[in-house]
């Protein structure tokens, strides 16, 4: 039997894509990156024991895999590559469970970031990490990147909202780990290997997420400021004003904000001067009239930092403002030359350095180079837009090699919340020292010893044991 033969035969014909029936959107990702695939082959299994059983046949055959959810990754992680599988987690979209006394949630990996969101409103609860793919994110790929997003201030990274985690090994072997509990000790915590690895050990198949109490208050303020040193000192005001209240702060820089100023008619322009800084600050509470009071009380005594602001109060006006910083991706990506984007974090006081020494070292090689910037300042997190004015993508490297080492300098991360990927795998050691990596091979060797998973993805694809190698195949 053929490969396509065999997993028809276990996910069924009608969820075994071939040919010119795979549609594109399995063979790029969000930004379209400069890594395209050709699928031949795509699978959608239903269930753990689906995906257990896929995986299974593969690893007989030593058969490559890409595992997919959203495909709105931005560094190339579920674009497959030549021979691989694809492992399509789109059909697993239960909600099994929502435990309203425990405050915890179990889904399927396939499940969008805006169907869990949803749902935990539903009963008064609420599901803090926020994205602006949330329609079409899943769970799944949030784990395997763990993804941070826009409230990561208040409420952590992926892996904080985490409980317990299902997954799949290479061989089919399942890890049925859905815990419920905040404290269990018992050992290692195996579901820490699984988030942030991108599906190079193991693929997610459900996890047991943690709620919060739905805030009751939700409040922004659009602030124009003279800097980042401006922006960093408002952050820090509004923090000790209104201790564990701040959710959000994010920052566009203005060669970014200039974007959303040709759509007034659609996008509301809060303000009306021009400044070098634009923060969105945003608080939640539990208090419709005190907080009220304290959000505005907080913002004015922060007069001398902001030159403008804006501040909406009401579930429109919240939405409007918003709106400004979440059109900021798209409007970059519909620019007419070709731009070179990142995902960076630093310590937040090097950050306004780390972009004026970047700036400079592009302009001696592309004088009109210009630098769209925009991110969530409050974690040190932004994304940087590089268009060096050329009409190709050939020097990309020499691009990548400036924002990278300089992110080395400063003590950073190459990637803050997107994964590493394919497109990210030749700097890993700009953020990972040798002994790092060589301890995540190792962790891939023990737990993916043919290699069948996401391979390349993170760091270069290396043979598999000669143990492994020796294994006889098992006839279908």
């Amino acid at each position: 039997m053929s490969i396509a033969e065999r997993l028809t035969g276990l996910v069924g014909a009608e969820h075994v894509l071939l040919g010119d029936a795979i549609g594109g959107r399995y063979a790029q990702d969000l930004w379209g990156s400069d890594r395209v695939g050709a699928p031949t082959v795509v699978a959608r299994p239903a269930s753990t024991a689906e995906v257990a059983a896929v995986l299974a046949e593969c690893h007989r055959r030593r058969q490559p895999v890409v595992v997919q959810g959203g495909m709105t990754g931005l560094v190339g992680g579920g674009v497959p590559d030549a021979h691989e599988v694809v492992l399509s987690l789109e059909r697993m979209t239960a909600i099994e469970e929502i435990d309203v006394v425990g405050a915890t949630m179990t889904v399927q990996a396939g499940a969008t970031l805006q169907q869990v969101q949803e749902a935990a409103e539903r009963h008064g609860l609420m599901f803090p990490l926020d994205l602006a793919s949330r329609g079409s994110c899943t769970i799944g790929g949030c784990l395997a990147t763990n993804a941070g997003g826009n409230r990561v201030l208040r409420y952590g990274m992926t892996r904080d909202l985490v409980l317990g985690v299902e997954a799949v090994l290479a061989d089919g072997t399942t890890l049925p780990g859905l815990h419920k509990l905040v404290k269990n000790n018992a050992g290692y915590d195996l579901k820490h290997l699984f988030i942030g690895s991108e599906g190079t050990l193991g693929v997610i198949t459900r996890a047991v997420l943690r709620l919060q109490p739905l805030p009751r208050t939700r409040y922004v303020a659009f602030c124009g400021l003279p800097g980042v040193d401006a922006a960093l000192a408002l952050l820090g005001r509004l923090r000790a004003a209104m201790p564990g209240s701040i959710s959000a702060f994010e920052a566009i820089w203005d060669e970014a904000y200039q974007l959303i100023l040709p759509l007034r008619d659609t996008v509301r322009t809060p303000l009306t001067g021009r400044y070098p800084v634009y923060a969105l600050v945003e608080m939640q509470g539990s208090d419709p009239t005190g907080d009220t009071e304290r959000f505005v009380a907080a913002l004015d005594a922060c007069d001398d930092l902001i030159a403008e602001s804006a501040v909406g109060l009401e579930p429109a006006e919240v939405a409007a403002l918003w709106a400004v910083r979440e059109r900021i991706p798209s409007l970059i990506l519909g620019g007419e030359l070709p731009l070179f984007g990142f995902d960076v974090s630093l310590p937040a006081t090097c950050l306004e350095t780390y972009l004026a020494r970047v700036d400079r070292e592009l302009r001696e090689l592309w004088p009109q180079v210009t630098l769209q910037v925009f991110g969530h300042l409050g974690d040190g997190n932004v994304h940087i837009a590089v268009v060096t004015g050329e009409t190709t993508r050939r020097r990309k490297s020499e691009v990548e090699h400036i924002v990278y080492r300089n992110v080395e300098r400063y003590q950073g991360s190459i990637s803050a919340e997107h994964g590493i990927g394919f497109e990210k795998e030749p700097y890993l050691a700009y953020s990972r020292r040798p002994a790092e990596i060589a301890t995540m091979r190792l962790l891939k060797q023990a737990l993916d010893p043919r290699g069948i998973l996401n391979g390349g993805r993170i760091f270069a694809a290396v043979p598999a044991c000669p143990a492994a190698q020796a294994q006889p195949e098992v006839p279908a």
